[in-house]
């Protein structure tokens, strides 16, 4: 049994999680459901109560014990209530006591019991339990949850039933694990889901909500302005300053919102600059002081707006710049964008060739990002990887995509729109398509005659979730 309990921090009302980390995939929330543990066993289909902890038949076995997979098998109390957890309930009333279950005898009982229906998953769910709970369990499947109703657990528990990833659950089921005091996981659960009950426990959400960049229950798109803060010579982003550039972004982003999608305007930051010359190091790539950046990440905070850092490393590895701005990686509002036309091998120098990377520094970088949102129990963190010619990504099928992430390819392509088409068409027509998210970049004046519009942008197949200017 796994116990998640947070003391208050001195001087705020936040309550700080417990961080623990873990990494592998997993499929996105496919049910949640708010119990009272009383009501789960006495609500079914039958509307029968069962037994509770104070029952001579099970008395020698804990909770625990039948959580780990060890239940009396012999007890009539715990078999129906199994049976009966089928629906999703909360409640409040007196607890049952019984050795025995009396199909007619308990149905009485039921009118002593305030039942109502409880979230399920989705959107669409609106009822919750009224009170916050002092402990909510977080169990595998209905047999578990069962188990706790059988055991008589006291009255303003609070049970969930989660399969999949627990940081898709519904935003009313979020919100009542946040603000619990102690949370606890029965065995059988995922491995990934201790970190992402941490996730919730802290609270920090993406911009524009939820903790899962493309969430199958909210429509996001990011639209960005891309360049350089110092000069306006590198994207339209250095154009103005990091105050204007709120105000711009949300003249770009008109009609981008189509079908009733959650927009976030976007600064995606040249952090590492391709140089003509090599430079101290030799590296033939500029970094970019972190002074210079932060303004841009504050302003992006404080306007519900999010950031991208983009590295053009030269003859230096992406995981080493990537590390130089871990300060700034390390806030939930902020991803990370590689560019493979700027990656040299050694000899190499810009503008002689489009440049390229492998797969395999690729996840050098997704490892070590992916590591940080763990550790610093943060929503899913997007990773931009640029790309307008097969070359420049070799086995790209070999990416790693894991649930810390979202991993998205954009297609920054410049030139007439037909030819931006073709090649969206060749890079999104391959077998490890379906595996990445997608992105489109606009150029104000290297797309002729004109740049798609939004509408012509979100016809495209798979649909744009990132779309940027320059």
């Amino acid at each position: 049994m796994r116990i998640h309990s947070r003391p208050k921090l001195a001087g705020s009302g936040r309550l700080k999680a417990l961080r623990v980390p873990n990494s592998k995939r997993m499929a996105g929330c496919r049910l949640a459901r708010l119990v009272g543990v009383v009501a789960l066993a006495a609500v079914a289909a039958s509307c029968l109560p069962v037994g509770s902890a104070s029952t001579s038949s099970i008395a020698s076995v804990t909770a625990e014990d039948d959580l780990a997979g060890n239940p009396d098998t012999t007890s009539p109390v715990v078999r129906v209530a199994a049976a009966a957890t089928r629906g999703a309930f909360s409640a409040s009333g007196p607890e049952f006591a019984s050795t025995r279950v009396d199909l007619e005898s308990y149905r009485d009982s039921l009118s002593n019991l305030n039942v109502v229906p409880a979230a399920t998953g989705g959107p669409a769910a609106t009822s919750t339990p009224s009170a916050v709970p002092e402990r909510v369990w977080v169990v595998a499947d209905d047999d578990q949850a069962a188990t706790l109703a059988a055991h008589g657990y006291r009255i303003g528990d609070t049970v969930i039933v989660a399969t999949g990833d627990l940081r898709a659950l519904p935003p009313q089921t979020r919100e009542l694990i946040f603000n619990a005091s102690t949370v606890k996981l029965a065995p059988g659960l995922d491995e990934d889901a201790l970190w992402q009950l941490e996730a919730i426990r802290r609270g920090d959400e993406i911009p524009g909500g939820g903790l899962l960049m493309f969430d199958e229950g909210l429509d996001r798109r990011l639209v960005a302005i891309y360049g350089h803060p110092s000069t306006s010579s590198l994207g339209v982003l250095g154009e103005q300053s990091h105050d204007e550039g709120v105000e711009r972004l949300r003249s770009i982003a008109e009609g981008y919102d189509a079908g009733g999608a959650v927009v976030v305007p976007t600064f995606e930051i040249i952090a590492t600059v391709a140089s003509a010359g090599a430079g101290s190091d030799g590296d033939y790539s500029a970094m970019t002081a972190r002074d210079v950046i932060r303004p841009w990440v504050e302003t992006a905070a404080a306007n519900n707006m999010y950031v991208v850092l983009d590295l053009q490393s030269g003859r230096s590895d992406f995981l080493s710049q990537a590390k130089a701005y871990e300060e700034f990686l390390r806030l939930p509002h902020v991803g990370l964008a590689l560019d493979p036309e700027w990656r040299l091998k050694p000899h190499q120098v810009h503008l002689e060739q489009i440049g390229t990377v492998d797969a395999a520094e690729i996840n050098q970088v997704v490892r070590w990002l992916a590591g940080i949102v763990r550790k610093e129990a943060l929503p899913q963190k997007l990773l931009v990887l640029h790309q307008f010619r097969f070359s420049m990504i070799t086995n790209r099928e070999l990416i790693e995509t894991p649930p810390e992430l979202a991993v998205l390819i954009h297609m920054d392509g410049q030139g007439p729109l037909n030819l931006k088409y073709n090649t969206w068409n060749f890079l999104t027509n391959e077998p490890d398509t379906d595996k990445f998210h997608w992105g489109w970049k606009n150029f104000y004046d290297e797309d002729a005659p004109i740049m798609a519009t939004p509408e012509q942008v979100l016809e495209l197949t798979p649909n744009p979730v990132f779309v940027s200017f320059q």
